[in-house]
């Protein structure tokens, strides 16, 4: 690999590219996935790709490939000689010289990689059979087991050359139950850097919990209901919001915080970060998609919105600094922004003290349709909804069949309290359970 990257960044120059970048990702990754005792998914990849991109009269072009000979140099160099010149992008670009100081972060188990096959598929079938045998009701269902490991390098024409290697267990339940004609699915997952420290059976526990929570649910009448959104579904709504607070959907006119920095967004209680640099976070790393140092960010103060994520070519677009927050899709993508752990700060209320605050109400436990019901440029959201029923602070009955409708930014605003239940549910986005105010709800 050394060698091929020597070469090609030789044949960059030679080529008169001004500046040139090579972002390499190697990938090992393994998942197995059961139903019912059986085995219906099986699979153990090996994969390694490079981006290439490079400066040509100001104009920033784009090359991959997953061969790497002497053919392939050539066909990188006329890539990306052709994509710049194609390029109707007349922004500033950059390239990173690595001047600033990498933090160090412990994102790999060397003990991860040792974990047989066999003992994953073990673990799988413990799973499997641990969710049957929590309840009578739990008819089927999958589970799965999957580890990762994955090696991120950046090397450019300026001499910086950056690393890291990070690896990842995910165990996932998710749990179909019946009951006298009633039908309810739902699931669990949990993630760590030690397989071993995974408790299978508390998994299982909570999938057929959440799985069972949900029979003979029915829909209830329309109206404005004080509402709780539990903490998973507020993770997909932030997930689905996050790009407002972009610069670059800022600069392209599809964010309404465009011209608000200074300016309270929200509620006092508000407080949003990003944070690379997370123990134990999902999405943590030392550097960006351009090798910028990774730092943390408080994005919203205490409902004060105090900047917007940046990656440098936004940054200097804005006469700002970057935050680091380049990001990339896959290894031949372009650069764009991206959040890292991006959250709501938790509050101090266990979630019961929360529902008791609120008395009688509604708790949104899942949201779905977020790609058809939300439009993350109006802030407008019209979602399907499950949950349950809240009287004198306890759970009352389960709803389904529902449709929550409102505005992210005006929800911001109307937030009156978040409880202590900071959760990262499988991706770069966490948020604690929260009491939004009243929604309007479509029932029946």
């Amino acid at each position: 690999m050394q060698n091929f990257l020597n070469q090609l960044l030789n044949a960059a120059k030679e080529a008169g590219i001004e500046a040139a970048e090579a972002y390499i990702v190697e990938k090992d990754s393994f998942s197995v996935i059961t139903n019912c005792g059986e085995l219906i998914d099986y699979q153990s990849n090996m994969t390694r790709g490079l981006g290439f991109r490079g400066l040509v009269n100001g104009r920033m072009g784009y090359a991959s490939t997953e061969a790497f000979d002497d053919e392939s140099v050539t066909q990188l160099i006329k890539g990306v000689l052709e994509s710049a010149q194609l390029c109707e992008d007349t922004d500033t670009e950059f390239l990173h010289k690595g001047d600033d100081q990498v933090p160090e972060l412990n994102l790999y188990n060397p003990e991860l990689d040792e974990v047989s096959a066999a003992d994953k598929l073990a673990m799988v079938y413990k799973l499997d059979e641990a969710c049957r045998a929590e309840d009578p009701r739990v008819k089927n269902g999958y589970n799965v087991v999957e580890t990762s490991k994955a090696k991120v390098r950046i090397v450019n024409s300026y001499g910086m050359d950056r690393s890291f290697t990070e690896n990842i267990a995910v165990l996932q339940a998710e749990v179909n139950s019946e009951e006298n004609g009633f039908v309810s699915s739902s699931g669990h997952l949990v993630y760590d850097r030690d397989i071993n420290a995974i408790d299978v059976n508390a998994l299982a526990r909570e999938a057929v919990k959440r799985s069972i929570d949900g029979l003979h649910a029915s829909s209830i009448p329309s109206g404005k209901y004080r509402t709780v959104i539990h903490h998973d579904a507020m993770v997909s709504l932030l997930g689905v919001f996050s790009s407002i607070f972009s610069a670059e959907s800022a600069q392209k006119g599809m964010s309404l915080l465009k011209g608000k920095l200074g300016e309270t967004i929200a509620a006092p209680c508000v407080t949003i970060t990003d944070d690379p640099l997370l123990p134990g976070g999902p999405n943590s790393r030392p550097f960006d998609a351009e090798g910028v140092a990774s730092k943390a960010h408080v994005v919203v103060d205490g409902g004060v919105f105090r900047t917007f994520l940046h990656n440098m070519k936004t940054a200097c677009k804005d006469g700002v600094e970057t935050t680091g927050n380049a990001g990339k899709s896959g290894y031949s993508s372009s650069v764009n922004v991206k959040p890292s752990n991006f959250f709501f700060a938790k509050g101090e209320k266990s979630f019961d003290e929360l529902l008791a605050e609120v008395g009688d109400g509604l708790v949104i436990t899942s949201v779905s349709g977020l790609h058809a019901g939300a439009n993350p440029v109006s802030g407008d959201f019209s979602l399907l909804s499950k949950g349950y029923t809240v009287k004198g602070g306890k759970r009352e009955k389960s709803v389904e069949q529902i449709t929550v409708a409102g505005n992210f930014y005006e929800l911001l605003k109307n937030i009156r309290c978040f409880a202590d239940d900071l959760t990262f549910p499988g991706s770069a986005m966490g948020s604690p359970s929260v009491d939004v105010g009243e929604l309007s709800v479509s029932g029946s």
